[in-house]
C-alpha cells in the first residue's frame, strides 16, 4: 500500500496498492491535468530530489519552501507564538532536515490550511509533531483525499487557534477558502496570511481574487462581495501570500483599493 503524490498539484492521497486513475483536485476546472498526463511519485522519491528551504522573513515568522519547485510551488509559513508554532498551509515535501530545524524552532502545535490546493501532504505533517489537529474549513470536506482523525473539520465564519491567532472563512476561491489573521503581529498593527484565496500581486500594492489562477476564471461580484464583507474590521499592516510577493506595509489599504477596483467592473 503507498500514499501516491500528485505530481501536478502536490496532494497526497489515502494509501492504495496501485496509482489513482487521475486526480480528483486537478481534475476540476481550479486545476488542470499535466500535459504529459497524469503522473505521481512517493514522499520517499521526492526526499532524493528536493529539500526544504526554511528562511526567517519578520520576527516569529519563517517560510518553508521547496526547492527545486514542486508542483503548484506554495510556501507556507510558521509563526511562533506564546503559546506555540502554528504551521500555516503546507508544502508535500517533509524530510528528517525539516523536522529538526522546525524543532530547534519550538515545533509545531496546530496545522491551518488555506484551501485544497495546499493539503499537500498534511496528514504525515501531523503525525510528524504529535498528531497536532490540522483545521480545515468544514465545506472543503469533500477535499480531503487522504482521511485521518487528526483532521478538524471547523464550522462558521471564524476559528480561534491556541488564543492567538484566528481564521476567517472567505470562501471565493473554494468555498471554504480562509485566511488567517495574527493581531499582534507588525507591532500589534496586523499580520494577515492569504494564500492565495487572496492573492498578493506582483506590484506589492494590490491583490486579486480568482475563482482559478492557472485558468484564469475570475470570481464573480457575489464571491467578491463576501470576501470584502469577511474582512471588515479586520486590521493588518502587512499580508503574506503563498509566492513570492508580500506586501510589507500598508496591506489594508491595498485589500480596501484591490476590492474598489474589481467592483468597477460590475458596474
Amino acid at each position: 500500500m503507498t500514499n501516491y503524490i500528485c505530481t501536478t498539484c502536490g496532494v497526497q492521497y489515502a494509501a492504495t496498492e496501485i496509482q489513482p486513475e487521475e486526480c480528483k483536485i486537478c481534475q476540476d476546472d481550479r486545476q488542470y491535468v499535466n500535459w504529459q498526463g497524469q503522473t505521481w511519485t512517493t514522499l520517499s522519491e521526492m526526499q532524493l530530489k528536493y529539500r526544504n528551504e526554511i528562511q526567517e522573513v519578520e520576527p516569529s515568522v519563517y517560510k518553508i519552501q521547496t526547492t527545486p519547485r514542486f508542483g503548484i510551488g506554495q510556501k507556507a509559513h510558521l509563526i511562533q507564538t506564546p503559546m506555540g508554532n502554528v504551521l500555516w498551509d503546507c508544502v508535500t515535501l517533509l524530510d528528517d532536515e525539516t523536522i529538526s530545524i522546525i524543532n530547534q524552532l519550538g515545533g509545531i502545535k496546530a496545522i491551518a490550511i488555506s484551501h485544497p490546493h495546499y493539503f499537500a501532504t498534511m496528514v504525515n505533517w501531523s503525525k510528524a509533531f504529535n498528531e497536532v489537529s490540522i483545521y480545515v474549513h468544514v465545506m472543503d470536506q469533500e477535499w480531503v483525499l487522504q482521511p485521518d482523525a487528526c483532521v478538524y473539520f471547523w464550522e462558521g465564519t471564524s476559528e480561534n487557534i491556541l488564543d492567538s491567532l484566528h481564521l476567517i472563512q472567505c470562501g471565493g476561491h473554494f468555498p471554504g477558502a480562509n485566511v488567517l489573521h495574527w493581531p499582534t503581529g507588525a507591532e500589534n498593527m496586523g499580520v494577515l496570511f492569504t494564500g492565495d484565496t487572496i492573492q498578493v500581486a506582483m506590484d506589492r500594492g494590490s491583490v486579486s481574487f480568482m475563482y482559478s489562477y492557472p485558468n484564469m476564471i475570475p470570481l464573480n461580484k457575489k464571491n467578491i462581495l463576501g470576501i470584502q464583507n469577511a474582512m471588515r474590521n479586520v486590521g493588518f499592516e502587512r499580508m503574506y501570500g503563498a509566492f513570492e510577493a508580500h506586501i510589507s506595509e500598508n496591506a489594508r489599504q491595498a485589500f480596501d483599493k484591490s476590492i474598489a477596483r474589481y467592483l468597477q467592473i460590475f458596474e
